[in-house]
């Protein structure tokens, strides 16, 4: 419970530095990113339990990644994390489940993901910001990459890329757990 509380905490910091360095009221933040006024004033606050699709909104508005969001400040020169450290940021009802596990420093920062997508389960993503590309890269099973309402089928051993600013599907094929490595390449902030 400590632990959730102080990523809470983390996230509200953030959320009201990001929203103030980009000069943002609450409304004008929630009218953008489509997430209520109270929401924000609860998150701000370090309550409530925004949901993945609420803090990838919220990221793209501000023109951060997500895990800026979600990390507090830089311990070291190298950085190791664990998946078992990391809490899924989405779960699907059938066990799949997506773990953004660090993103990077610089001026154009680089998310990265590892997912778990269960056959027939899907995640559908909303487009991102202009200039966002993503790469799939499958490491086991099968996955059907659906972007702009095409299909797409990637299979373990091949990665695929595309420009995020399109609607986009992860889907899980086969008769197995689709496991891969997720990158969002994030443009470079102001």
């Amino acid at each position: 419970m400590a632990e959730t509380e102080a990523a809470l905490r983390t996230l509200a910091h953030n959320v009201r530095t990001a929203r103030t360095r980009a000069g943002l009221s609450l409304d004008e933040l929630g009218r953008r990113a489509k997430v209520s006024k109270g929401a924000l004033v609860g998150l701000e606050k370090a309550q409530g339990n925004p949901n993945f699709a609420t803090l990838v909104r919220l990221a793209d508005t501000l023109g951060v990644s997500v895990s800026a969001l979600m990390e507090g400040p830089a311990e070291g020169r190298v950085r190791v994390v664990s998946a078992d450290a990391v809490m899924p940021l989405w779960a699907g009802e059938r066990g799949s489940e997506a773990r953004l596990m660090l993103t990077t420093s610089g001026p154009a920062p680089v998310e990265v993901w590892r997912w778990r997508l269960q056959p027939g389960e899907e995640y559908p993503s909303h487009p991102h910001q202009a200039g966002v590309v993503e790469t799939v890269s499958v490491t086991s099973g099968r996955m059907i990459l659906v972007v702009d309402g095409v299909e797409h089928p990637v299979e373990a051993g091949q990665t695929a890329t595309f420009d995020g600013d399109a609607p986009h599907t992860y889907r899980g094929a086969g008769d197995e757990a689709c496991h891969l490595i997720m990158t969002v390449h994030l443009p470079p902030g102001p």
